[in-house]
């Protein structure tokens, strides 16, 4: 079992802080927006967001119950940060990954990430955020072009372990349950977190393939590279 005292690695705070510093880049200098994302910094994406995933589960105030992630369908794990000294939470990145009909989980599906009303935590830079998705649909509404989480599917605050693993606790009905670091959310509570969009040409660089999101969610038409290996296998360990 995890202490609660278990505090974040240089290392994996390194993995989250690089992404955004490269992010924070493009936002201030436009023509680099224009540019090929190069693989190397699409790279660092899954890895922040499995840096995101262990963080959250690490600590037993943030950590996806059990029962929760065994409903799981899919999962988005999203960054996103602060654009700016007088900007808000502006852009970002994340992933989406499906549990496919086999009961394995799918490549880490690489997306970007708009405006959040989730707000900061005081003295952060960045909102991290892991959506639970309930059901085998909401994850195709990301087919579009873009996709407004709590608008086309209602998202709320997910339950932490002491409510999930409570006997009388009557699961929350939603097919999209968020976990945010902040404090002052409760579980149940609407929310609306900005809006998701495709990112096939940063798939296309990632996985050397011209096949898009519905085949990299719903096939195993690509091997996966070694990169994403490993968080792969962290998801398909607390949700087998």
């Amino acid at each position: 079992m995890l202490s609660s005292h278990a505090m974040q690695s240089p290392f994996i705070f390194v993995q989250k802080l690089l992404p955004l510093v490269l992010a924070a880049c493009c936002v201030l200098a436009p023509t680099r927006a224009l540019a090929k994302t190069d693989r190397a910094e699409l790279v660092t994406h899954v890895e922040s967001c499995e840096a995101i995933l262990q963080d959250f589960q690490r600590d037993p105030r943030t950590a996806i119950p059990a029962r929760v992630l065994a409903k799981a369908k899919g999962l988005i794990i999203v960054n996103q940060f602060k654009a700016g000294l007088i900007f808000g939470v502006k852009a970002g990145y994340g992933v989406i990954m499906v549990k496919q009909s086999t009961g394995r989980w799918s490549l880490p599906v690489l997306i970007n990430a708009g405006e959040t009303s989730l707000g900061l935590q005081l003295g952060a830079s960045d909102v991290e955020t892991i959506h639970v998705l309930t059901d085998d649909q909401t994850a195709r509404l990301l087919f579009r072009q873009r996709f407004r989480l709590g608008v086309d599917a209602k998202a709320v605050i997910g339950p932490k372990g002491a409510e999930a693993n409570n006997p009388d606790y009557k699961m929350i009905d939603a097919p999209i349950l968020t976990y945010t670091k902040n404090a002052g959310v409760f579980a149940g509570a609407t929310v609306k977190a900005g809006y998701l969009t495709r990112s096939d040409d940063d798939n296309a660089t990632l996985y050397n393939t011209l096949y898009t999101m519905p085949e990299l969610l719903y096939s195993n038409w690509v091997k996966p590279p070694a990169e994403v290996q490993p968080l792969m296998d962290l998801v398909q360990s607390i949700a087998p």
